[in-house]
């Protein structure tokens, strides 16, 4: 929760059995407060300006306009809310796609309901979702045929970093959380948060998955 009230949260899906038992899960959750339903991207965007939920849970595979195009959208914004997309797919190039649009991770449409709830949290707190092997896993599934030319240009700007910030960079892209990156490099968590916004300015990335799929990309 931000400053004591629920996340509000917005389900963006075309199928409407999918929507209502996403919401009936959620709503039994006292933080989470369920704000509005969508069918589309468009649908969601405009959920986004009347309600201004902190988290969007996006189908990718939707008409008009997917959830991939519509988080490319959201995400561009100076107050993007944060997505988590939903797929049937665990190796989807477009999951990719949508990580490095800035989507704050993904889930499988049959998670459990502990794992839903928990992600929402997870992402509503800044922090990212995605554990390394799956971001590993993604990454070598997913054929890229710029490969090279991506890892040149992910190490070219991981130099930007201070030595700390990159210490905490590639912290991120193992997965550790504010407290564990404390921990392991003997600073107090606002410090890390600190040095998580000043390398996300650098880099011109607005969320955690993205560092850490760089890192992974410089590191291939």
């Amino acid at each position: 929760m931000s400053g004591g009230r629920p996340i509000r949260l917005a389900i963006v899906d075309d199928d409407p059995f999918v929507r209502s038992g996403l919401a009936m899960l959620l709503r039994g959750a006292e933080d989470i407060e369920v704000v509005a339903e969508a069918a589309d991207g468009f649908e969601a965007v405009a959920v986004v300006d009347a309600h201004a939920p902190d988290v969007l849970l996006m189908d990718i595979r939707m008409p008009r306009m997917d959830g991939l195009v519509a988080t490319e959208r959201l995400r561009r914004r100076a107050r993007a809310p944060q997505i988590i997309v939903l797929t049937t797919f665990d190796a989807d190039d477009d999951v990719l796609r949508a990580l490095r649009a800035g989507a704050g991770g993904f889930l499988l449409k049959d998670t459990p309901p502990r794992d839903i709830l928990q992600a929402v949290r997870t992402v509503a707190a800044g922090e990212a979702m995605l554990s390394p092997a799956v971001t590993r896993r993604l990454i070598e599934r997913v054929a890229d045929p710029v490969a090279a030319a991506r890892r040149a240009g992910a190490r070219s700007r991981l130099e930007r970093l201070t030595e700390r910030e990159r210490a905490v960079a590639d912290a991120v892209g193992r997965g550790r959380s504010n407290a564990e990156i404390g921990a392991d490099l003997g600073m107090g968590v606002p410090t890390v948060k600190a040095h998580v916004s000043r390398l996300l300015a650098k880099l011109g990335l607005n969320n955690r998955v993205q560092v850490a799929l760089l890192v992974h990309d410089a590191d291939d």
